[in-house]
Protein backbone atom coordinates (compact mmCIF):
# COMPACT_ATOMS: atom_id res chain seq x y z
CA UNK A 1 0.00 0.00 0.00
CA UNK A 2 2.96 2.06 0.96
CA UNK A 3 4.88 1.67 -2.28
CA UNK A 4 1.60 2.62 -4.58
CA UNK A 5 1.09 5.74 -2.71
CA UNK A 6 4.43 7.05 -3.66
CA UNK A 7 4.09 5.81 -7.25
CA UNK A 8 0.28 7.81 -7.50
CA UNK A 9 2.11 11.00 -5.45
CA UNK A 10 4.84 11.01 -8.00
CA UNK A 11 2.59 10.92 -10.90
CA UNK A 12 1.24 13.12 -9.98
CA UNK A 13 3.74 15.78 -9.30
CA UNK A 14 4.95 14.66 -12.63
CA UNK A 15 1.25 15.76 -14.21
CA UNK A 16 1.40 18.90 -11.92
CA UNK A 17 4.68 19.64 -13.54
CA UNK A 18 3.63 18.94 -16.88
CA UNK A 19 0.91 21.44 -16.69
CA UNK A 20 2.81 23.65 -15.24
CA UNK A 21 5.18 23.37 -18.22
CA UNK A 22 2.20 23.27 -20.66
CA UNK A 23 1.09 26.53 -19.27
CA UNK A 24 4.30 28.37 -19.19
CA UNK A 25 4.35 27.05 -22.85
CA UNK A 26 0.85 28.58 -23.77
CA UNK A 27 1.84 31.99 -21.98
CA UNK A 28 5.43 32.28 -23.82
CA UNK A 29 3.15 31.48 -26.72
CA UNK A 30 0.71 34.11 -25.86
CA UNK A 31 3.39 36.81 -25.35
CA UNK A 32 5.47 35.99 -28.31
CA UNK A 33 8.45 33.84 -28.48
CA UNK A 34 11.07 36.61 -29.33
CA UNK A 35 12.01 36.41 -25.30
CA UNK A 36 15.24 34.15 -25.12
CA UNK A 37 14.93 34.33 -21.35
CA UNK A 38 11.65 32.91 -20.96
CA UNK A 39 12.79 30.14 -23.21
CA UNK A 40 15.79 29.56 -21.11
CA UNK A 41 13.83 29.46 -18.21
CA UNK A 42 11.56 27.22 -20.12
CA UNK A 43 14.36 24.92 -20.47
CA UNK A 44 15.54 24.85 -16.73
CA UNK A 45 12.48 24.19 -15.50
CA UNK A 46 12.38 21.19 -18.05
CA UNK A 47 15.57 20.21 -16.79
CA UNK A 48 14.50 20.13 -13.37
CA UNK A 49 11.12 18.58 -14.00
CA UNK A 50 12.99 15.93 -15.81
CA UNK A 51 15.14 15.19 -12.72
CA UNK A 52 12.68 15.12 -9.92
CA UNK A 53 11.16 12.95 -11.90
CA UNK A 54 14.49 10.48 -12.31
CA UNK A 55 14.91 10.79 -8.95
CA UNK A 56 11.41 9.84 -7.77
CA UNK A 57 11.65 6.85 -10.36
CA UNK A 58 14.64 6.25 -8.66
CA UNK A 59 13.23 5.77 -5.26
CA UNK A 60 10.66 4.30 -6.37
CA UNK A 61 13.00 1.23 -7.59
CA UNK A 62 15.05 1.60 -4.57
CA UNK A 63 12.11 1.61 -2.41
CA UNK A 64 10.16 -1.40 -4.12
CA UNK A 65 14.02 -3.49 -3.85
CA UNK A 66 14.22 -2.99 -0.35
CA UNK A 67 10.49 -4.27 -0.25
CA UNK A 68 11.19 -7.41 -2.23
CA UNK A 69 14.20 -8.39 -0.20
CA UNK A 70 12.59 -7.64 3.42
CA UNK A 71 9.81 -9.80 1.89
CA UNK A 72 12.14 -12.85 0.68
CA UNK A 73 13.79 -12.70 4.71
CA UNK A 74 10.85 -12.59 5.95
CA UNK A 75 9.14 -15.52 3.93
CA UNK A 76 12.73 -17.64 4.44
CA UNK A 77 12.77 -17.06 8.45
CA UNK A 78 8.62 -18.05 8.26
CA UNK A 79 10.12 -20.96 6.38
CA UNK A 80 13.07 -22.19 8.70
CA UNK A 81 10.63 -21.60 11.62
CA UNK A 82 7.93 -23.96 10.13
CA UNK A 83 10.75 -26.40 9.65
CA UNK A 84 12.02 -26.35 12.98
CA UNK A 85 8.56 -26.60 14.47
CA UNK A 86 7.68 -29.31 12.30
CA UNK A 87 10.86 -30.61 12.86
CA UNK A 88 10.49 -30.78 17.30
CA UNK A 89 6.56 -31.92 16.90
CA UNK A 90 8.00 -35.14 15.22
CA UNK A 91 10.81 -35.67 17.53
CA UNK A 92 8.21 -35.64 20.38
CA UNK A 93 5.74 -37.45 18.48
CA UNK A 94 8.47 -40.14 17.84
CA UNK A 95 9.39 -40.23 21.79
CA UNK A 96 5.89 -40.79 22.84
CA UNK A 97 5.26 -43.64 20.22
CA UNK A 98 8.34 -45.07 20.88
CA UNK A 99 7.73 -44.88 24.79
CA UNK A 100 4.37 -45.89 24.32
CA UNK A 101 5.39 -49.19 22.38
CA UNK A 102 7.73 -49.98 24.79
CA UNK A 103 5.52 -49.82 27.96
CA UNK A 104 3.08 -52.18 25.79
CA UNK A 105 5.84 -54.37 24.93
CA UNK A 106 6.85 -54.50 28.90
CA UNK A 107 3.50 -55.13 29.91
CA UNK A 108 3.25 -58.20 27.23
CA UNK A 109 6.33 -59.80 28.38
CA UNK A 110 5.56 -59.33 32.31
CA UNK A 111 1.99 -60.78 31.19
CA UNK A 112 3.75 -63.57 29.39
CA UNK A 113 5.92 -64.23 32.22
CA UNK A 114 3.02 -64.37 34.95
CA UNK A 115 0.99 -66.60 32.81
CA UNK A 116 3.85 -69.07 32.55
CA UNK A 117 4.33 -68.55 35.79
CA UNK A 118 0.78 -69.40 36.72
CA UNK A 119 0.56 -72.37 34.59
CA UNK A 120 3.57 -73.63 36.50
CA UNK A 121 2.26 -72.77 39.50
CA UNK A 122 -1.28 -74.16 38.64
CA UNK A 123 0.72 -77.74 37.12
CA UNK A 124 2.12 -78.16 40.80
CA UNK A 125 -0.93 -77.30 42.50
CA UNK A 126 -2.84 -79.79 39.98
CA UNK A 127 0.17 -82.77 40.86
CA UNK A 128 -0.34 -81.22 44.93
CA UNK A 129 -4.27 -81.78 45.05
CA UNK A 130 -4.33 -84.86 42.70
CA UNK A 131 -1.70 -86.70 45.67
CA UNK A 132 -3.94 -85.61 48.42
CA UNK A 133 -7.22 -86.92 46.94
CA UNK A 134 -5.58 -90.18 46.39
CA UNK A 135 -4.03 -90.37 50.07
CA UNK A 136 -7.55 -89.32 51.07
CA UNK A 137 -9.10 -91.65 49.13
CA UNK A 138 -6.78 -94.60 49.79
CA UNK A 139 -7.67 -93.17 53.86
CA UNK A 140 -11.03 -93.82 53.15
CA UNK A 141 -11.11 -96.82 51.77
CA UNK A 142 -8.95 -98.35 54.67
CA UNK A 143 -11.30 -96.85 57.11
CA UNK A 144 -14.30 -98.81 55.24
CA UNK A 145 -12.41 -101.66 54.90
CA UNK A 146 -11.43 -101.24 58.42
CA UNK A 147 -14.80 -101.05 60.01
CA UNK A 148 -16.72 -103.09 57.72
CA UNK A 149 -14.07 -105.99 59.33
CA UNK A 150 -14.94 -105.08 62.51
CA UNK A 151 -18.61 -104.32 62.18
CA UNK A 152 -18.59 -108.39 60.47
CA UNK A 153 -16.31 -109.53 63.43
CA UNK A 154 -18.71 -108.23 66.01
CA UNK A 155 -21.58 -109.85 63.84
CA UNK A 156 -20.40 -113.42 63.46
CA UNK A 157 -19.04 -113.10 67.19
CA UNK A 158 -22.92 -112.18 68.10
CA UNK A 159 -24.18 -115.19 66.37
CA UNK A 160 -21.49 -117.27 67.70
CA UNK A 161 -22.21 -116.42 71.19
CA UNK A 162 -26.07 -117.41 70.43
CA UNK A 163 -25.38 -120.23 68.60
CA UNK A 164 -23.04 -121.24 71.78
CA UNK A 165 -25.28 -120.12 74.16
CA UNK A 166 -28.95 -121.98 72.30
CA UNK A 167 -26.29 -125.03 72.21
CA UNK A 168 -25.51 -124.33 76.05
CA UNK A 169 -28.78 -124.04 76.61
CA UNK A 170 -30.31 -127.27 74.66
CA UNK A 171 -27.80 -129.10 76.21
CA UNK A 172 -29.22 -128.33 79.56
CA UNK A 173 -32.67 -128.72 78.08
CA UNK A 174 -32.09 -132.25 76.99
CA UNK A 175 -30.63 -132.90 80.85
CA UNK A 176 -33.37 -131.98 82.34
CA UNK A 177 -35.95 -133.74 80.03
CA UNK A 178 -35.10 -136.71 82.03
CA UNK A 179 -35.29 -135.41 84.71
CA UNK A 180 -38.33 -132.79 85.41
CA UNK A 181 -41.68 -133.21 83.80
CA UNK A 182 -43.46 -131.73 81.17
CA UNK A 183 -44.24 -128.11 82.96
CA UNK A 184 -40.16 -127.89 83.83
CA UNK A 185 -39.16 -128.33 80.02
CA UNK A 186 -41.66 -125.98 79.53
CA UNK A 187 -40.29 -123.27 82.26
CA UNK A 188 -37.09 -124.16 80.86
CA UNK A 189 -38.04 -123.67 77.62
CA UNK A 190 -39.63 -120.21 78.36
CA UNK A 191 -36.51 -119.36 79.55
CA UNK A 192 -34.09 -119.90 76.69
CA UNK A 193 -36.74 -118.55 74.47
CA UNK A 194 -36.21 -115.57 76.57
CA UNK A 195 -32.51 -115.59 76.20
CA UNK A 196 -33.00 -116.10 72.47
CA UNK A 197 -35.24 -112.99 72.59
CA UNK A 198 -32.67 -110.79 74.03
CA UNK A 199 -30.04 -112.27 71.91
CA UNK A 200 -31.87 -111.90 68.84
CA UNK A 201 -33.00 -108.15 70.35
CA UNK A 202 -29.02 -107.15 70.57
CA UNK A 203 -28.57 -108.56 67.29
CA UNK A 204 -31.16 -106.52 65.37
CA UNK A 205 -29.53 -103.26 66.97
CA UNK A 206 -26.09 -103.71 65.89
CA UNK A 207 -28.05 -104.33 62.21
CA UNK A 208 -29.95 -100.86 63.23
CA UNK A 209 -26.66 -99.83 63.66
CA UNK A 210 -25.38 -101.01 60.50
CA UNK A 211 -28.15 -100.14 58.10
CA UNK A 212 -27.64 -96.27 60.02
CA UNK A 213 -24.02 -96.23 58.47
CA UNK A 214 -25.44 -97.30 54.98
CA UNK A 215 -28.30 -94.80 55.12
CA UNK A 216 -25.59 -92.05 55.89
CA UNK A 217 -23.20 -93.42 53.21
CA UNK A 218 -26.17 -93.62 50.85
CA UNK A 219 -26.87 -89.97 51.53
CA UNK A 220 -23.53 -88.93 50.72
CA UNK A 221 -23.41 -90.57 47.63
CA UNK A 222 -27.28 -88.92 46.70
CA UNK A 223 -25.76 -85.95 47.48
CA UNK A 224 -22.41 -86.42 44.94
CA UNK A 225 -24.71 -87.92 42.18
CA UNK A 226 -27.50 -85.30 42.63
CA UNK A 227 -26.86 -83.26 38.80
CA UNK A 228 -28.98 -80.12 40.27
CA UNK A 229 -26.62 -80.09 43.45
CA UNK A 230 -23.15 -81.22 41.62
CA UNK A 231 -24.00 -78.38 39.32
CA UNK A 232 -24.96 -75.49 41.93
CA UNK A 233 -21.76 -76.03 43.52
CA UNK A 234 -19.93 -75.76 40.56
CA UNK A 235 -21.64 -72.67 39.55
CA UNK A 236 -20.84 -70.65 42.77
CA UNK A 237 -17.49 -71.98 43.14
CA UNK A 238 -17.14 -70.55 39.31
CA UNK A 239 -18.62 -67.46 40.98
CA UNK A 240 -16.32 -66.54 43.66
CA UNK A 241 -13.36 -66.91 41.09
CA UNK A 242 -15.13 -64.03 39.34
CA UNK A 243 -15.57 -61.96 42.07
CA UNK A 244 -12.01 -62.49 42.78
CA UNK A 245 -10.85 -61.99 39.58
CA UNK A 246 -12.77 -59.42 37.50
CA UNK A 247 -14.49 -56.37 37.68
CA UNK A 248 -18.05 -56.43 38.12
CA UNK A 249 -18.74 -54.14 35.05
CA UNK A 250 -16.85 -56.80 32.99
CA UNK A 251 -19.19 -59.97 33.51
CA UNK A 252 -22.61 -61.26 34.00
CA UNK A 253 -24.66 -63.74 35.34
CA UNK A 254 -27.67 -65.94 33.56
CA UNK A 255 -26.72 -63.73 30.35
CA UNK A 256 -28.92 -64.28 27.25
CA UNK A 257 -26.24 -64.13 24.89
CA UNK A 258 -28.48 -64.48 21.53
CA UNK A 259 -31.66 -62.20 21.85
CA UNK A 260 -33.34 -64.54 18.92
CA UNK A 261 -32.62 -67.66 21.56
CA UNK A 262 -33.84 -68.46 24.95
CA UNK A 263 -31.05 -69.90 26.18
CA UNK A 264 -29.23 -68.60 29.30
CA UNK A 265 -25.43 -69.27 30.21
CA UNK A 266 -24.37 -68.86 33.30
CA UNK A 267 -21.50 -66.60 32.91
CA UNK A 268 -20.38 -64.29 30.16
CA UNK A 269 -17.56 -62.33 30.26
CA UNK A 270 -17.84 -58.60 28.62
CA UNK A 271 -15.35 -58.23 25.69
CA UNK A 272 -15.66 -54.43 23.98
CA UNK A 273 -16.77 -53.74 20.56
CA UNK A 274 -15.50 -51.47 18.02
CA UNK A 275 -16.01 -48.17 19.95
CA UNK A 276 -16.78 -47.50 23.32
CA UNK A 277 -20.26 -47.42 23.59
CA UNK A 278 -21.50 -50.80 25.70
CA UNK A 279 -24.36 -51.68 23.69
CA UNK A 280 -22.00 -53.82 21.14
CA UNK A 281 -20.57 -55.58 23.55
CA UNK A 282 -19.31 -59.27 22.83
CA UNK A 283 -20.00 -61.66 24.91
CA UNK A 284 -17.04 -64.54 26.10
CA UNK A 285 -19.56 -67.14 28.03
CA UNK A 286 -18.57 -69.36 30.17
CA UNK A 287 -20.53 -72.73 31.90
CA UNK A 288 -19.72 -74.95 34.28
CA UNK A 289 -19.59 -78.72 33.96
CA UNK A 290 -18.97 -82.00 36.75
CA UNK A 291 -19.59 -85.08 35.09
CA UNK A 292 -18.76 -87.23 38.49
CA UNK A 293 -20.19 -90.68 37.81
CA UNK A 294 -18.02 -91.39 34.75
CA UNK A 295 -15.24 -89.77 36.88
CA UNK A 296 -15.99 -91.93 39.68
CA UNK A 297 -16.29 -95.02 37.87
CA UNK A 298 -12.98 -94.20 36.50
CA UNK A 299 -11.08 -94.06 39.94
CA UNK A 300 -12.73 -97.00 41.51
CA UNK A 301 -11.47 -98.87 38.23
CA UNK A 302 -7.94 -97.50 38.53
CA UNK A 303 -8.24 -98.27 42.49
CA UNK A 304 -8.54 -102.27 41.14
CA UNK A 305 -6.53 -101.99 39.15
CA UNK A 306 -8.19 -103.19 36.20
CA UNK A 307 -6.82 -101.79 33.00
CA UNK A 308 -9.75 -102.35 30.93
CA UNK A 309 -12.36 -101.46 33.59
CA UNK A 310 -10.33 -98.13 33.59
CA UNK A 311 -9.73 -97.57 29.47
CA UNK A 312 -13.48 -97.95 29.23
CA UNK A 313 -14.13 -95.41 31.79
CA UNK A 314 -11.86 -93.07 30.50
CA UNK A 315 -13.20 -93.83 27.00
CA UNK A 316 -16.98 -93.03 28.96
CA UNK A 317 -15.86 -89.85 30.36
CA UNK A 318 -14.07 -88.21 27.37
CA UNK A 319 -17.87 -88.67 24.91
CA UNK A 320 -19.08 -87.14 28.38
CA UNK A 321 -17.26 -84.17 28.16
CA UNK A 322 -17.62 -83.98 24.02
CA UNK A 323 -21.32 -84.42 24.41
CA UNK A 324 -21.52 -81.70 26.78
CA UNK A 325 -18.73 -79.41 24.70
CA UNK A 326 -21.38 -79.92 21.96
CA UNK A 327 -23.88 -78.38 24.25
CA UNK A 328 -22.53 -75.27 25.13
CA UNK A 329 -21.28 -75.14 21.17
CA UNK A 330 -25.05 -75.26 20.13
CA UNK A 331 -26.40 -73.25 23.03
CA UNK A 332 -23.85 -70.27 23.39
CA UNK A 333 -21.58 -70.06 21.11
CA UNK A 334 -23.97 -67.22 18.59
CA UNK A 335 -21.22 -64.97 16.68
CA UNK A 336 -21.77 -61.85 16.36
CA UNK A 337 -23.28 -61.89 19.73
CA UNK A 338 -20.61 -64.17 21.10
CA UNK A 339 -17.06 -64.64 20.19
CA UNK A 340 -15.99 -67.54 18.10
CA UNK A 341 -15.76 -69.90 21.25
CA UNK A 342 -16.65 -70.83 24.79
CA UNK A 343 -15.35 -71.98 28.23
CA UNK A 344 -16.22 -75.17 29.74
CA UNK A 345 -15.18 -75.03 33.52
CA UNK A 346 -14.36 -78.12 35.28
CA UNK A 347 -14.79 -77.90 38.97
CA UNK A 348 -12.28 -79.73 40.47
CA UNK A 349 -8.17 -80.16 39.56
CA UNK A 350 -8.20 -83.85 39.45
CA UNK A 351 -10.85 -83.98 36.36
CA UNK A 352 -9.68 -81.07 34.36
CA UNK A 353 -6.28 -83.10 34.86
CA UNK A 354 -7.44 -86.38 33.72
CA UNK A 355 -9.39 -84.33 31.06
CA UNK A 356 -5.93 -82.84 29.96
CA UNK A 357 -4.30 -85.82 29.46
CA UNK A 358 -5.93 -86.55 26.06
CA UNK A 359 -4.38 -83.86 24.20
CA UNK A 360 -6.33 -84.49 21.13
CA UNK A 361 -9.45 -84.42 22.75
CA UNK A 362 -8.36 -81.00 23.80
CA UNK A 363 -7.48 -79.66 19.91
CA UNK A 364 -10.82 -81.85 18.86
CA UNK A 365 -12.93 -79.71 21.46
CA UNK A 366 -11.12 -76.49 20.55
CA UNK A 367 -11.67 -77.41 16.57
CA UNK A 368 -15.12 -79.12 16.28
CA UNK A 369 -16.98 -77.35 19.52
CA UNK A 370 -15.10 -74.18 20.19
CA UNK A 371 -14.87 -74.70 23.53
CA UNK A 372 -11.93 -74.21 25.33
CA UNK A 373 -11.15 -76.79 29.09
CA UNK A 374 -10.27 -74.90 32.01
CA UNK A 375 -10.15 -75.89 35.77
CA UNK A 376 -10.19 -73.28 38.82
CA UNK A 377 -6.34 -72.46 38.63
CA UNK A 378 -6.35 -72.18 34.68
CA UNK A 379 -9.83 -70.17 34.54
CA UNK A 380 -7.41 -68.11 37.29
CA UNK A 381 -5.10 -67.46 35.09
CA UNK A 382 -7.25 -66.65 31.76
CA UNK A 383 -9.35 -64.38 33.80
CA UNK A 384 -6.00 -62.57 34.73
CA UNK A 385 -5.12 -62.29 31.12
CA UNK A 386 -8.05 -60.96 29.70
CA UNK A 387 -7.91 -58.25 32.94
CA UNK A 388 -4.43 -57.18 31.22
CA UNK A 389 -6.40 -57.21 28.11
CA UNK A 390 -8.36 -54.77 29.34
CA UNK A 391 -5.75 -52.17 30.54
CA UNK A 392 -3.84 -52.76 27.07
CA UNK A 393 -7.13 -51.63 25.39
CA UNK A 394 -7.35 -48.86 27.97
CA UNK A 395 -3.42 -47.58 26.75
CA UNK A 396 -5.00 -48.39 23.29
CA UNK A 397 -7.85 -45.50 23.50
CA UNK A 398 -5.43 -42.93 24.92
CA UNK A 399 -2.98 -43.57 22.04
CA UNK A 400 -6.77 -42.85 19.47
CA UNK A 401 -6.82 -39.69 21.80
CA UNK A 402 -2.91 -38.90 20.83
CA UNK A 403 -3.71 -39.61 16.90
CA UNK A 404 -6.33 -37.19 17.16
CA UNK A 405 -4.05 -34.06 18.57
CA UNK A 406 -1.46 -35.14 15.54
CA UNK A 407 -4.82 -34.78 13.41
CA UNK A 408 -5.26 -30.92 15.18
CA UNK A 409 -1.40 -30.52 14.19
CA UNK A 410 -2.00 -31.43 10.78
CA UNK A 411 -4.82 -29.41 10.36
CA UNK A 412 -3.19 -26.14 12.20
CA UNK A 413 -0.01 -26.86 9.53
CA UNK A 414 -2.88 -27.23 6.51
CA UNK A 415 -3.76 -23.73 8.11
CA UNK A 416 -0.01 -22.48 7.93
CA UNK A 417 -0.04 -23.14 4.51
CA UNK A 418 -3.05 -21.31 3.82
CA UNK A 419 -2.30 -18.26 4.92
CA UNK A 420 1.69 -19.01 2.96
CA UNK A 421 -0.53 -18.97 0.06
CA UNK A 422 -2.56 -15.51 1.35
CA UNK A 423 0.69 -13.97 1.29
CA UNK A 424 2.07 -15.30 -1.95
CA UNK A 425 -1.61 -13.80 -3.56
CA UNK A 426 -1.21 -10.48 -1.35
CA UNK A 427 2.70 -10.37 -3.13
CA UNK A 428 1.27 -11.09 -6.63
CA UNK A 429 -1.63 -8.18 -6.51
CA UNK A 430 1.19 -5.85 -5.54
CA UNK A 431 3.23 -6.83 -8.63
CA UNK A 432 -0.06 -6.87 -10.60
CA UNK A 433 -0.42 -3.22 -8.87
CA UNK A 434 2.89 -2.11 -10.03
CA UNK A 435 1.85 -3.33 -13.89
CA UNK A 436 -1.21 -1.17 -13.74
CA UNK A 437 0.37 1.49 -12.59
CA UNK A 438 2.87 1.58 -15.72
CA UNK A 439 0.10 0.54 -17.49
CA UNK A 440 -1.54 3.69 -16.69
CA UNK A 441 1.51 5.85 -16.88
CA UNK A 442 1.71 4.87 -21.04
CA UNK A 443 -1.86 5.93 -20.86
CA UNK A 444 -1.39 9.33 -19.29
CA UNK A 445 1.62 9.32 -21.88
CA UNK A 446 -0.58 9.20 -24.37
CA UNK A 447 -2.93 11.24 -22.95
CA UNK A 448 -0.33 14.10 -22.80
CA UNK A 449 0.72 13.37 -26.40
CA UNK A 450 -3.28 13.82 -27.23
CA UNK A 451 -3.12 17.37 -25.30
CA UNK A 452 -0.38 18.66 -27.14
CA UNK A 453 -1.66 18.86 -30.50
CA UNK A 454 -1.74 22.82 -31.20
CA UNK A 455 -2.10 25.01 -34.18
CA UNK A 456 0.24 24.83 -37.16
CA UNK A 457 2.21 28.21 -35.71
CA UNK A 458 2.85 26.49 -32.39
CA UNK A 459 4.01 22.98 -33.59
CA UNK A 460 7.65 24.56 -33.06
CA UNK A 461 7.48 24.73 -29.60
CA UNK A 462 5.76 21.57 -29.01
CA UNK A 463 8.17 19.47 -30.92
CA UNK A 464 10.96 21.17 -29.39
CA UNK A 465 9.40 20.44 -25.85
CA UNK A 466 9.41 16.98 -27.41
CA UNK A 467 13.05 16.66 -28.05
CA UNK A 468 13.98 18.38 -24.70
CA UNK A 469 11.79 15.42 -23.23
CA UNK A 470 13.29 12.77 -25.49
CA UNK A 471 17.08 13.59 -25.50
CA UNK A 472 19.57 11.95 -23.05
CA UNK A 473 20.64 12.71 -19.63
CA UNK A 474 24.11 13.68 -20.65
CA UNK A 475 22.97 16.38 -23.31
CA UNK A 476 23.71 19.71 -21.72
CA UNK A 477 24.58 21.30 -25.17
CA UNK A 478 22.01 24.35 -24.37
CA UNK A 479 23.35 26.37 -27.32
CA UNK A 480 22.50 23.55 -30.02
CA UNK A 481 18.80 23.59 -28.78
CA UNK A 482 18.58 27.47 -28.68
CA UNK A 483 20.47 27.81 -32.15
CA UNK A 484 17.89 25.38 -34.00
CA UNK A 485 14.67 27.64 -32.55
CA UNK A 486 16.16 30.04 -33.93
CA UNK A 487 16.36 28.21 -37.31
CA UNK A 488 12.89 27.73 -36.39
CA UNK A 489 12.00 30.75 -36.71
Amino acid sequence: MNAETIIITSLILSILNSLLLIMVLFIVLRRGPSSEEVQRLLQEELKRGRDELRESTKDLVHFNQEQNKTMISYLDRMHASSEEAHGRVRKTLDEQLGGLRKDIVEKLSEMIDRLNEGLLQARDVIQQQTNEMASKLDNLTASNRTEIDRMRDKLEKSIKELQEGNEKKLEEMRQTVDEKLQSTLERRLSESFKVVSKQLEAVHAGLGEVRTLAEGVGDLKKVLSNIKVRGIWAEVQLESILEELMAPGQYEKNVKVDPNSSEVVEFAIKLPGKSRDTSDAVWLPIDSKFPQESYLRLIEAAERGESEAVNRARTELYQVIKSLAKDIRNKYVKPPYTTDFGIMYLATEGLYAEVLRNAGLINELLQECRVVIAGPTTLAAIFSSLRMGFHTLAIEQRATEVWKILGSVKTEFRRFGEVLRKVKTHLNRATKAIDDTEKRTEKLKKALASVEQLPDDQIYCISTYEKAMEAPESSDDEDGFFGESSGGK
